[in-house]
């Protein structure tokens, strides 16, 4: 067991960073996003999927290559920095906290919803606390129940795999792909469903706790994108093959639908609980990537300096994550965050834009270029591609992140003069 100079500890070996990545992908969305994707896309489902999982596969392989290269906290806030400059690296980070601080918000009231919708906010605030006291004791606890959460949510979701395409209601004709909505709505659902892919930039982020971030971070990053896309692939043909994409568009619970029209209505109490813990595997991974983002930026001054502290004995950004989870604990006790989900996406899919032009500018090489160039107009196709509300929101947000940069640069030049 290693310590960085900073003062993390250095104790993810390949399974474990594999775990964390999972344990982010494969939550709340695979649960909820199919309903919203198919009313975008109807027919061209399965369309938006590979599209998105394109689009997922060269980010993953961009900030594959640059953790490797940089292997500290804070993902492409550090990418972008060293390769790009200052300002583009504080964009990135800028759009990840924001971003994600409004999906761990809207990831512990899923957790309510599903545990106690007549008291959601109450479960939420709950939820939030008690992660991030699990993050606070040390990274070692949080990957260990990533470990227990993934292994349950695979269990539920094989389950619902395996019901629908064995009832008698499972219908291969209900899978023809086709565009009935348009190019258009086959984006915008590749948009939406790529929120459920982005959970393996956690791995990133704690490039500084991962032992031989060099070897380990290249190989967790693919490995773990692939293993979530075969989970989505399946649980979407099946959940097609019963409903179709008419009926699995208008509803707010798709897989618990689908037990239900599969013949199998005593399954929708384990799908349910099995959303609840996969919102919580989601909403830990959020925190712990958040936090460790919030900590690269505090060290950098962007955000206040007492953040980047690092508890003397656990070995964690416990002032990062404690702020973190104050402010998502408020969000969730007062704001309905639902409609957050397409500001996210459009956050990190600005994110992921600076990871793959940061990954540009590693090798001169055509070739190398081929995976970053399609990566980064795919993140801007698709985040414009992403409902008009969102983007306006997601702009109008970004902005104030540029202003506030440029007045605090304009405050330090005075300074100095």
């Amino acid at each position: 067991m290693t310590r960085t100079d900073d003062g993390l500890r250095r104790t993810l070996g390949v399974r474990d960073a594999v775990v964390v990545g999972l344990g982010s992908m494969i939550g709340a969305g695979v649960f909820s996003a199919l309903g919203p994707a198919a009313r975008a896309a109807g027919s061209g489902l399965l369309t938006g999927l590979a599209v998105a999982a394109v689009v997922a596969y060269c980010n993953a392989v961009s900030s594959a290559r640059l953790a490797a290269r940089y292997p500290s906290s804070g993902g492409t806030y550090v990418y972008g920095r060293e390769r790009l400059g200052a300002f583009w690296g504080y964009l990135a980070g800028w759009a990840f906290v924001v971003g994600k601080t409004a999906s761990c918000a809207a990831m512990a009231l899923t957790v309510g919803a599903y545990v106690w919708p007549g008291q959601a906010h109450a479960v939420a605030v709950a939820a939030v606390m008690a992660l991030t006291a699990v993050n606070y004791g040390g990274i070692q606890k949080s990957a260990w129940l990533t470990r227990v959460i993934v292994a349950v949510v695979l269990a539920v979701l094989a389950a619902v795999v395996v019901v629908c395409l064995t009832s008698g209601r499972a219908d291969a004709g209900r899978l023809d792909i086709g565009l009935s909505s348009g190019a258009g709505g086959v984006l915008q659902a590749a948009g939406l469903l790529f929120f459920a892919f982005a959970g393996y930039a956690r791995i990133a982020t704690l490039g500084e706790e991962v032992r031989d971030p060099a070897r380990t971070i290249p190989r967790a990053v693919p490995l773990a994108l692939g293993i979530a896309l075969v989970v989505y692939a399946c649980v979407a043909v099946a959940v097609l093959a019963v409903l179709g994409a008419g009926p699995l568009g208008h509803t707010a619970a798709p897989l618990a639908d689908a037990v239900r029209a599969a013949g199998a209505p005593g399954l929708v109490p384990v799908v349910r609980a099995g959303a609840a813990v996969a919102a919580l595997g989601s909403l830990l991974a959020l925190i712990l990537g958040v936090s460790r983002t919030t900590l690269a930026m505090g060290r950098d001054g962007h955000l206040p300096g007492a953040l980047a502290a690092v508890h003397p004995r656990f070995r964690v950004p416990h002032r990062a994550e404690l702020a973190v989870g104050a402010v998502v604990a408020v969000l969730a006790a007062t704001v309905d965050v639902r409609g957050a989900i397409g500001f996210s996406s459009f956050g990190v899919l600005v994110y992921y834009a600076v990871a793959n032009a940061s990954a540009w500018t590693l090798s001169p090489a055509t070739r190398a270029r081929v995976v970053p160039a399609v990566g980064l107009l795919g993140c801007a196709t698709l985040a414009f591609a992403l409902p008009a509300a969102s983007v306006a929101v997601g702009a109008g947000v970004l902005a104030v992140g540029v202003a506030a940069y440029g007045v605090r640069r304009w405050w330090a030049a005075r300074r100095g003069a």
